[in-house]
């Protein structure tokens, strides 16, 4: 795992199509803007999570 320290504003790459930017700190929340290709799926985990049980479920039948 990768720990990055950032202030609001700044940015972190991944490759070079995907980028996460720091909008705002407000205590222990922090918020994000990520900017993807239209291809890449981004969601919150428990997003994430609930699709992935979903289509498990189909394909069981």
């Amino acid at each position: 795992m990768l720990v990055l320290s950032r202030v609001v504003g700044e940015l972190i790459s991944i490759g070079d199509d995907i980028s996460v930017r720091v909008l705002s700190v407000n205590g222990s929340s922090v918020r994000f803007g990520v900017e993807a290709p239209p291809k890449v799926n981004v969601h919150r985990s428990e997003v994430y999570e609930r699709i992935q049980r979903k289509q498990a479920s189909e394909k069981a039948g």
